[in-house]
């Protein structure tokens, strides 16, 4: 059994964050249904472009596998009548919506509760359920520049940029798994439920970590540092190479003193003003150009042979088909394959989430479900007579029959 097998939870999710969060419970076991609102025609990933056709994309297979889908519009009455049938059986309603929609939807605890006192309802909005910005909508573009992140991304002088990646709303999605497990926890041991307030606002604020700490307690003001150099450690950034870039990080003073014995100027090493992690920043202005001169006279592979075989931390700047070849990503076992029958052999990304020993086998996956392509399945499993669930098709609860 995977470790999460007896777990229940019934998602109204959306797009990257929700969905995101809720995968890497379905990858451990967790049985996810994913209520789709017929009236917008589902999860609105589905219709992400460039790759997207019938309903479905590889966007949203991304998000999205190893899930079962129901058509269900939890705002009518039978809908609604359907919906609390769901979360007798659940262990939790996980949704990420806008902080104001939970409570119009009657989807929180106190919504729910007489229902099942043990339900943990798990929100993950932009901004909360609280404060100024409650009934805002977010997203991570959005996130990224009112949290600050954009002030830190990029080259000094030039514009703000966000990160190749949505890491705010990942970032989310794995906070929501987080309190969805703790709560749930919580639920078996005392036996009353709860709300889980989060938002990718917190989410952006939090993960400011230690710039945000020297800046509220010391005065500290963060900026961009040139080719994504670390704030105070030197050197530790990208350098470019003969042809092409990599990453040389000096995170400790002994890879300092062996990178210097790598680029045969051990006379570096003894230089008062590149002493210490301290002096090297201060004097960063005339070191890094040394550095710099001396790393464009060899290829990136020419490099990586002795730093590697220093132990000083380095990697090359891949591109993405870089990386998906990249060996150990391979080794790690790292990418899922499963059938679809628009695209195919579908590849996307295991969850980094394990549980179990080093080397154990991975379970195998399901590709993301079809909109609606368990709601019959589900609605007997919960003792609907077929008759019953003709009725609600016909009624348009459950979409189209």
């Amino acid at each position: 059994m995977r470790p999460l097998e007896d777990v229940r939870i019934v998602s109204l999710e959306q797009y990257g964050a929700g969905p995101f969060g809720s995968m890497h419970l379905a990858e451990l076991g967790a049985q996810i249904i994913k209520i789709e609102d017929p009236s917008v025609d589902g999860d609105v990933g589905r219709t992400v472009p460039p790759y997207a056709t019938d309903g479905d994309s590889l966007f949203f297979q991304s998000f999205n596998r190893d899930k079962s889908s129901i058509t269900l519009d939890i705002r009518t009455d039978e809908g609604r009548g359907v919906f609390e049938d769901l979360v007798r059986e659940a262990d939790a309603v996980y949704s990420n919506l806008r902080g104001d929609v939970p409570e119009k939807l009657r989807i929180r605890y106190d919504d729910l509760k007489d229902v099942n006192p043990r339900i943990v309802c798990c929100s993950l909005t932009g901004f909360g359920m609280t404060g100024p910005r409650s009934k805002e909508p977010g997203y991570d573009y959005v996130l990224q520049a009112l949290g600050g992140w954009m002030s830190l991304t990029g080259e000094p002088g030039g514009a703000p940029q966000k990160t190749g990646l949505s890491l705010v709303d990942y970032c989310g999605g794995y906070v929501a798994a987080i309190s969805l497990l703790s709560g749930i926890h919580a639920a078996r041991r005392d036996g009353i439920g709860t709300d889980c307030d989060l938002s990718l606002y917190d989410t952006a604020i939090s993960l400011l970590t230690y710039p945000g700490t020297w800046h509220l307690t010391a005065g500290y003001e963060p900026a961009r540092t040139r080719q994504s150099a670390h704030p105070s450690l030197v050197p530790f950034q990208a350098f470019e190479a003969a042809d092409g870039w990599l990453v040389i990080g000096c995170a400790k003073e002994k890879f300092w003193q062996r990178l210097t014995e790598v680029i045969g100027r051990p006379d570096l090493a003894a230089d008062e003003r590149f002493k210490t992690f301290a002096d090297r920043d201060r004097h960063r202005a005339e070191l890094l150009p040394e550095l710099e001169g001396i790393l464009r006279t060899r290829t990136v592979a020419d490099w990586l042979e002795p730093l590697y075989a220093a132990s000083i931390p380095c990697a090359p700047i891949n591109d993405v088909a870089a990386a998906m070849t990249e060996p150990h990503t391979v080794q790690r076992d790292l990418i899922a394959s499963t059938e679809h029958p628009a695209f195919g052999t579908v590849r996307t990304l295991r969850s980094a989430v394990r549980v179990g020993p080093p080397g154990a086998d991975r379970a195998p996956t399901r590709p993301a479900p079809a909109m609606g392509a368990d709601t019959d399945r589900i609605l007997r499993d919960l003792g609907y007579t077929d008759e019953a669930i003709a009725e609600l098709h016909e009624a348009g609860v459950l979409g189209k029959g």
